[in-house]
Parts: structure tokens; C-alpha cells; sequence
């Protein structure tokens, strides 16, 4: 069932060629093979609210296939094709399940980050052509409705947008309140507003229309939105439901209870847990709209995991590290294994979460362009804390640089980029927009993934940093992993996250921000002082340390680098320009599309001339604010 070495994930590959696996073509193939083996089994299960006694909805597979169906059936009704977009902008509830399978069944699913600006939103609406939107009706504490509004406005393929009332999964008397305080639902865009829900029970069960004929663009996935505009990224059904085969055949069965606190317009939750509990028949339980975010899931998190009987945790280094400072206040015996994905665990953080929680944890590794799994620390073999594990079945993995014009690949734990090749990557087509495909691919096959890497002599695949996250300090790379562990290693610091901040001589100097642990004191002087210890490399060692309330981070748990390179380009860009004796400051530092980050410089009466002597020694442009 699972793999403990090399030779077991080798003797499964060699069983037989993937495409000669029998395999349902169609995700509609997959889901309803699924609910015929397990129909009244649990298959998905979401509650509005943390507490571990509070209101849940449960579907069966039974259920979760009729849903599905009914959504697919509207989609048709409203003109999707196989070649139209439902997108969804929605936090995590059945409907987001419902409307993500349904889509991919129909047409082609786009999942939207509901936390994106509404240009960010509408720029992903016009890049998929989107016909139909699900999101939130008008609800309390959310603005997601209101940021959809102003994205239709500008997104003119648009016909319709479904709307889903949260107030459903809401018990008297909150959810009496919710009419009487609803903020006014958002209009003055040109689509067709309908409810989701009612549009839904007027469908029928089975499907109205012919299944796929057999392999097809099922979803599309945007990567980033951190900075500029995101790039969207076409998911095949091969793809989606080879992550899912991996899940059936490497860790779940339908016993398994998976507790998935993590959002459904990101592959992890959406193709590693959800694919694969289609295809496994595992039980996936989804904890609030927002997921770890959500108010109360940290403080409830081992009481809900108690409640749904969860055999496998599924979560992010930021969620482990807040899930440390609270207690273990529940029965943990029936979870085996927690995973953790999004970004690279450090060593320090993996020691303290199996101290504090008694779990074990494998950790993986993915990304949206592969349609998602690459490598896994073996469930039942060696762990090597730090490394992601060893390639899946049917994956190769490649370390590759270029040196003189070739590409060549990389010694035994030589460093280079990681390049995949697997049944989810489909080369020439990676990304919708043609020309951002160019030069993805070495040897028009593998995956250029940006992510900096090595593989050791027993074929473990180590994450070593971002291609493009290195820090340049003249022409000298730094890893900001290195900062990044050595800070981590402090008792006091709970997040981190180090850059290169603009220095008009170097180019570069490596800088850090952190967030402590509740509670905790300590000055920015005293982890200087820490890092010249325990940052073994002197160059490396940071030049200024910053401590925030809260670092900022992604959706999906990862310090979010832009808005730590913003702050620093501030504060350097001021200091010079005091130095200077000009009273321009900085007002803000934008992503331009073409440019990258760009400060915006109030002169206050200051000589442009002047202002630029000053800040044209650095890399980073700026322009005057108007």
C-alpha cells in the first residue's frame, strides 16, 4: 500500500507504463467508479465554525456524486462547454467542492484566491475568458462579494455569477441574525446574479449530457498573485487524477480521515488531498470557510481532530509552528502522520512539532505547474528531516544547470535547478499564455521549476532555496534559507523571513524580518548577535533585523517575500535620502509589470535631479508619486 525505499517506489513503476494502468480517462469516470465501491461512506465534510461540537455537513460519495452531477447539469444549462470556464471565488465549503468537480466535469474549473485585489481577480477572469462566477452572497466580515462585483465590471465574458449563502450552515439564532445585519449585496456589473443553491436542486441527478471522450484541460490553476498579475497554469485530467492515484495507492484507503485545513483554490488541498480522496474513497474534512485562518481553528485544532477520528493531518511549517504554542488538549491516537507541503520545513521547527505534538511528519513536495506532487519523504522508511523525500512513481526528477551554453546535469549533491518530468506535466502548454511557456522546459520535457536543489547519493531530493529568492551580494549567491534556519533555531522566533535589501555598493545586502513567539522578548540587536553565531557563512550574516507583530503570509502559510522587500526599499531608500538632508520620502513601492518593484517618491519640494543622485546608485528604480 505504502513505499519505504527507492526499490518500492521503483517496483511499482516498473509494474507496468502509466498509460497502460487502468485508469478512468474522465474525473466524472473516477468520481462515480468512487461512489459505486463506497456510496455510503463519508466522502466530504465542512463546518462554518471551529468549535468541535458546532454544526457540520457530511456528504457521502452517494451524495457528493449527485451534487457534483446537478452543478455539472447547470454549468451546461448556463453554456459551458468543454472549452468554457466556471470560475469560483469562494472560501472552503461543500459548494466550493461541489462547484470545483462539477466545473472540471462540465468545462474547465478556475479556482480564484478570494484573497486577491479585485484587478488581480479580474485579470484571471479575463486570461481564462470566464462565462460563469460562483462566490459569497453578501455576508457579514467579508468583503469577497463586493471585490467579485468590481471584478465582473471588468471582465466582459462574464454572463453569470451564482451566489452561495452562507447563512445555511448557520443554526438559530445566529442564523436569524444574519438577515438583519447582511451588508447590501453588490451590483452594477453586467452578469446575470442567481442563487447557487436553488439553481442546483432544479438539476438532475444524472448527467445530462455525454462524459468526455477521454483526456482534456480540466482546471485552471493561477500560481503567485504575490506580485504583478498571476500567471495561470492548465491542469489535464491525467494530471489531476495522477495525484490522486498516488494518494490512493501510496497513503489512503476509505478508512482514512483526512483533516485539511487548507484553502480549495490551491493544488494542495484541491489535487493532493481532494483528488486523492476521490480516487481513495478517504474522508476529507474541511475545518471554516478560511480554513487555518479561520477564528478559533489553532485553539480547537486537536479537539476538531479528535471529533472527525482524523488519521491524517495535512498542514504548512507556519500552521505547525502556531499549532506549537497550544496544548494537546485532545486524543491524538488515531493520527499516523502529519504532512506538510507549501514551502521547505526547517530542521528546527520539525524537531520542536514532534516534541510538542507526539506526531510524525513527513514532508513533500510540490508545485502548480506539475499539477502539483513530486517527491515525499517515505511514510514507512527513512526520513531525512530536511530533504522532500524521494520522487513518486512515474515522476523523474532532474538536477540541471547551464554551463557554456549546455545544459548539463548536476553531480551527486551538486546544486542546480530542479526540473520535472511526470504524467502532470505537459510541456508547451504549462501556462495559458503561450509565450510564458517559452523556455520552461530543458530538453522539451522537464519542468523547469525555478527551485534551487540537490539529490544525494541515496536519491533523496533536497530543496536548497528559489532562483529567484537569492540573495546577490556582488555577485556573491546567498541562500536566505541559511539566515532563515539559524533564526528559526532561536527559542523566541517563531517566523522568518530573509531578503536582500538594495545597497548601492554591493547591490544586495542580506536583511530578516521575524515574528516571535507569543510571549516571547527579545531585541533586534540580541538575534544580530544570534545570527553572527549561528549563520555560518559571514557574508550571509544580516545587516539589519526587523521584528513585526506579524510577518506577512500567503494564503497557504508562506512568508510572503514581496512585502518584506517593499518595507526594506522603504527604509533603506529613507535613510539614504536622510542622509542626504532631502525631505522626499517614500510613499509606497508598487510591483510594475515590466519594471518589478518600483518606489514612489513624494519630493516634498525636493530637485528631482537631486533626489535621483541619491537613489540612483541603487538597483531598484523609483519615480516621483504624483
Amino acid at each position: 500500500m505504502s513505499f519505504a525505499s527507492f526499490k518500492d517506489r521503483n517496483a511499482i513503476e516498473n509494474e507496468m507504463p502509466w498509460k497502460d494502468r487502468d485508469i478512468p480517462a474522465t474525473l466524472y469516470g473516477q468520481l462515480s467508479k468512487t461512489a459505486a465501491a463506497f456510496p455510503n461512506r463519508p466522502a466530504a465534510s465542512f463546518q462554518l465554525l471551529s468549535g468541535p461540537d458546532d454544526k457540520a455537513e457530511t456528504l457521502t460519495w452517494a451524495d457528493l456524486l449527485a451534487r457534483t452531477v446537478q452543478a455539472a447539469n447547470l454549468f451546461r444549462k448556463l453554456g459551458i462547454g468543454e472549452d468554457d470556464v466556471v470560475a469560483y471565488v469562494l472560501p472552503n465549503s461543500t459548494e466550493t467542492i461541489v462547484t470545483l468537480l462539477g466545473g472540471a466535469i462540465a468545462g474547465i474549473a478556475n479556482p480564484i484566491n478570494p484573497l486577491l485585489e479585485p484587478e488581480q481577480i479580474a485579470a484571471i477572469l479575463r486570461e481564462t475568458g470566464a462565462k460563469v462566477v460562483v462566490t459569497l452572497k453578501a455576508f457579514p466580515k467579508t468583503d469577497v462579494p463586493q471585490k467579485v462585483a468590481e471584478a465582473c465590471r471588468h471582465a466582459p465574458k462574464v454572463q453569470t455569477v451564482l451566489e452561495v449563502d452562507l447563512n445555511r450552515y448557520l443554526t438559530p439564532p445566529k442564523s436569524w441574525i444574519v438577515p438583519l445585519v447582511r451588508p447590501k449585496n453588490p451590483g452594477g456589473h453586467h452578469a446575470d446574479v442567481r442563487s447557487f443553491t436553488a439553481e442546483v436542486k432544479k438539476q438532475n441527478t444524472t448527467l445530462d449530457f455525454a462524459d468526455s471522450a477521454g483526456d482534456r484541460v480540466a482546471a485552471y490553476f493561477h500560481t503567485g498573485g504575490t506580485t504583478g498579475m498571476p500567471k495561470v497554469a492548465q491542469h489535464t485530467y491525467s494530471g489531476m487524477i495522477y495525484n490522486g492515484w498516488l494518494g490512493n495507492r501510496l497513503l489512503f484507503t476509505e478508512k482514512d480521515s483526512i483533516m485539511c485545513p487548507l484553502p480549495l483554490f490551491h493544488v494542495f488541498a484541491c489535487h493532493v488531498i481532494l483528488m486523492a480522496s476521490v480516487v481513495s474513497g478517504a474522508h476529507a474534512v474541511f475545518p471554516t470557510p478560511q480554513g487555518y485562518r479561520g477564528e478559533g481553528v489553532f485553539d480547537n485544532f486537536w479537539k476538531l481532530c479528535a471529533r472527525w477520528k482524523t488519521t491524517f493531518v495535512i498542514t504548512v511549517p507556519t500552521a505547525m509552528s502556531a499549532l506549537m504554542q497550544r496544548p494537546v488538549n485532545a486524543d491524538l491516537s488515531t493520527i499516523k502522520t502529519a504532512f506538510s507541503g507549501s514551502s521547505p520545513l526547517p530542521l528546527e521547527l520539525f524537531h520542536r512539532f514532534e516534541k510538542s505534538c507526539g506526531v510524525t511528519v513527513v514532508e513533500g513536495y510540490g508545485l502548480t505547474e506539475a499539477t502539483c506532487l513530486v517527491s515525499c519523504n517515505p511514510p514507512d522508511g527513512i526520513k531525512k528531516v530536511g530533504s522532500v523525500g524521494i520522487p513518486f512513481p512515474y515522476t523523474d526528477v532532474k538536477i540541471l544547470s547551464q554551463k557554456n551554453g549546455d545544459v548539463v546535469d548536476c553531480a551527486v549533491d551538486e546544486i542546480g535547478e530542479i526540473c520535472v518530468s511526470n504524467p502532470g506535466v505537459t510541456p508547451g502548454r504549462t501556462y495559458t499564455e503561450t509565450a510564458k511557456n517559452d523556455d520552461l522546459y530543458h530538453h522539451g520535457k522537464y519542468l523547469r521549476t525555478g527551485d534551487l536543489g540537490r539529490i544525494d547519493a541515496d536519491g533523496y531530493l533536497w530543496i536548497t532555496g528559489r532562483a529567484k529568492d537569492l540573495i546577490i551580494r556582488g555577485g556573491h549567491n546567498i541562500d536566505p534559507a541559511d539566515i532563515e534556519e539559524a533564526l528559526l533555531a532561536h527559542p523566541a522566533v517563531a517566523f522568518a523571513g530573509a531578503i536582500g535589501q538594495p545597497d548601492e555598493h554591493a547591490g544586495e545586502l542580506p536583511c530578516a524580518f521575524v515574528e516571535l513567539v507569543e510571549g516571547a522578548d527579545v531585541t533586534e540587536q540580541a538575534l544580530l548577535e544570534h545570527c553572527k553565531v549561528h549563520v555560518h557563512e559571514r557574508a550571509a550574516i544580516p545587516k539589519h533585523m526587523t521584528i513585526l507583530d506579524e510577518l506577512p503570509k500567503t494564503a497557504v502559510g508562506k512568508v510572503f517575500k514581496p512585502d518584506l522587500r517593499k518595507h526594506a526599499i522603504t527604509r533603506v531608500f529613507n535613510v539614504a535620502l536622510d542622509k542626504a538632508g532631502s525631505p522626499a520620502r517614500v510613499e509606497a513601492v508598487v510591483d510594475d509589470k515590466t519594471r518589478g518593484l518600483v518606489a514612489q517618491v513624494n519630493l516634498h519640494g525636493a530637485n528631482s535631479d537631486a533626489v535621483g543622485h541619491v537613489l540612483g546608485s541603487f538597483a531598484t528604480q523609483w519615480e516621483a508619486s504624483r
